[in-house]
């Protein structure tokens, strides 16, 4: 008994113990255009965002190809929430010099024995032109021939990136083989409704077996505590009170998890199942905003890190997106609130170490969120 009651507050404590706060669909508006002001003017003239360089000095000491990774990674977010922005002359544009840009990248090498950065840009290149390419504005035959065949690239590429269990990562640990050892959970997940996508509506050719067994990895990540585990492995592991693999310490990735399950037809991803992470989000946030840019990885409760922030939101809305059209908005409103607080008075957002990248993907994942949640309302053209 006496066991138990400490868990419960290990796993719940220090919930919001005030009504959290809640934005309408005004403030969404506005924050989201100034979000889109400051994407339109920070693209750079080749049409990417960011800049393959380290941000700052605790940035230095990853291979070559690490900060290009984290830049086409980064730079993938962003035609992903323009995807959903409300369009504009300013808008359209630049979605299709982000578009274009990520169609003419050279795939990235691995950058060290344990260092497979590379991977962020392959995934959310990957991610972004497959639901580019069931946007009916780029239903030209220029535009599908080309996301194709960046497709038919990038395929080849997570073919060669894929692991034994089924999932991809941006570490690998020993020993070291051609085909990396290790994958994490949410690097998976992310990838895998633009699988999904490409696979049964798009038609492209994805290798053999390579979605089943991405969804099977995931699949397996589910802890019975209601958590996603790390990384993935036959035998997932981590049950101290303060382990990452706690709910408190699973926060952004059950988000992702869930929606990429749920988009992937496993049927015990339910509604419920959906809100019951929604509801660890909101009322253990706490642990998130304590995490929000310090400065080391992994290093406060729960090993929560800064950088999983936004992209933990982003998710979030997407799986807001799969609940019944009437609840939509009561969580959307809780959603806006944790993540216009943070916006900065330029538009820009960040959640880690200041740095071009860093806020690149984080003011994307923010117009990501916004533009999601006032969906509904541009479907009905007001």
């Amino acid at each position: 008994m006496i066991g138990a009651l400490i868990l419960s507050a290990a796993l719940l404590g220090p919930a919001q113990d005030v009504a959290p706060r809640e934005l309408g669909r005004d403030e969404a508006r506005v924050a989201l255009d100034r979000a889109l002001g400051w994407i339109v003017s920070n693209q750079n003239e080749d049409g990417s965002w960011a800049l393959p360089m380290p941000c700052h000095t605790e940035d230095i000491g990853f291979s070559h190809f690490a900060y290009y990774g984290y830049r086409e990674g980064a730079h993938g977010v962003v035609p992903r929430a323009l995807l959903l922005a409300p369009e504009t002359p300013a808008i359209r544009e630049a979605l299709e010099r982000g578009l274009a840009w990520t169609l003419e990248q050279s795939i990235l090498p691995r950058g060290d024995d344990w260092d497979v950065d590379g991977t962020w840009g392959v995934v959310y290149s990957f991610d972004a032109i497959a639901h580019a390419a069931i946007d009916p504005r780029f239903a030209s035959e220029k535009w599908q021939v080309a996301f194709r065949e960046r497709a038919g690239e990038l395929l080849v590429e997570l073919d060669r990136r894929q692991t034994l269990e089924g999932g991809w990562a941006y570490y690998d640990d020993p020993p070291f083989t051609e085909k990396p050892t290790w994958a994490t959970s949410f690097t998976t997940a992310l990838l895998l409704p633009g699988l999904h996508v490409a696979e049964n509506e798009l038609d492209w050719k994805v290798p053999e077996h390579m979605l089943e067994r991405a969804v099977e990895a995931v699949r397996r990540c589910a802890l019975p505590n209601g958590a996603y585990s790390y990384d993935i492995s036959a035998r997932p592991e981590g049950y101290d009170l303060e382990d990452i693999n706690q709910p408190a310490g699973s926060l952004c990735r059950i988000q992702v998890c869930n929606w990429a399950l749920a988009k992937c037809g496993v049927g015990w991803v339910t509604p419920d199942k959906l809100r019951e992470g929604l509801d660890w989000l909101f009322r253990l946030h706490t642990w998130l905003d304590m995490a929000r840019l310090e400065p080391i990885p992994h290093h406060k409760y729960y090993a929560n890190s800064g950088y999983f922030y936004f992209f933990g939101h982003a998710y979030a809305a997407e799986v807001i997106e799969l609940l019944p059209r009437e609840e939509r908005e009561g969580w959307h409103r809780k959603l806006r609130a944790e993540v216009i607080k943070l916006q900065a008075d330029d538009g820009a957002a960040i959640d880690f170490l200041s740095g071009h990248y860093l806020e690149a993907a984080s003011t994307g994942y923010l117009a990501w969120i916004l533009a999601l949640g006032l969906q509904e309302e541009e479907e009905k053209g007001t």
